[in-house]
């Protein structure tokens, strides 16, 4: 695994970003994790996570982008510290964008979208905090496609979830690939966080236990990808 990855996994603990416990997630799904990226909340997180995004974009997709899309509203801040951070470590000056949950009607930038304005050929990469169920993207897919004749590139998701999408058969972001056409990346995928969280100490305690351990391969017997 590579450095960076770990480094992540260890930041969304200490962030208090990825949680342990018992968690209801809006599918009704009991969860013995979650991860809600609204505790990143200070410049240094937020400068980090963008770094680590940019890793995760430039090993997944290259250079060969022109546009950082962030759905609102959580999708918004990822796009612009992903963008600042793929130029401080890159140097590529890439644009971001977003779109608004109500068009606005008045000024010079009104419109269904926030930031730069896609145009014709652009090759856009998608930046989201976590797809569990992918409708997000159903909701913000047609925005993109409709300001410009773009090409989607790909999704960039923190965290793989690793569990049965609407479907039932296979992961959310195998049913965003499969419906759209083009790929779903994460930064780490749950299998890499226990694999460095499990019987690992962080500031002095172990973060997954063989209990939560348990809990945890008891959750992906149920909902996991058989």
């Amino acid at each position: 695994m590579e450095a960076y990855k770990q480094e992540f996994i260890k930041f969304m603990v200490e962030s208090d970003v990825l949680k342990f416990g018992s968690f209801t997630l809006k599918s009704g799904r009991q969860s013995p994790f979650f991860m809600n990226a609204g505790a990143y909340v200070t410049g240094y997180q937020l400068k980090k996570l963008g770094e680590y995004y940019a890793q995760a974009i430039h090993d997944n997709f290259g250079d060969d982008f022109d546009v950082l899309f962030g759905p609102a509203y959580k999708g918004i801040p990822l796009a612009v510290v992903t963008a600042i951070a793929y130029h401080e470590l890159y140097g590529k000056e890439v644009k971001y964008c977003c779109d608004r949950k109500e068009a606005k009607d008045h000024g010079a930038d009104k419109g269904n979208l926030l930031g730069y304005e896609p145009q014709d050929g652009d090759r856009v990469v998608m930046v989201e905090d976590v797809t569990t169920s992918g409708k997000s993207i159903d909701e913000t897919y047609p925005k993109v496609m409709a300001a410009a004749d773009v090409e989607i590139k790909g999704l960039i998701v923190s965290l793989n979830r690793m569990e049965v999408g609407k479907g039932g058969v296979t992961t959310a972001q195998k049913e965003i690939e499969a419906k759209y056409g083009f790929p779903v990346a994460s930064i780490v995928s749950m299998a890499e966080v226990v694999e460095t969280l499990y019987n690992h100490e962080i500031d002095g305690k172990v973060v997954i236990d063989d209990e939560l351990k348990a809990a945890i391969d008891a959750y992906y017997e149920q909902y996991g990808v058989k």
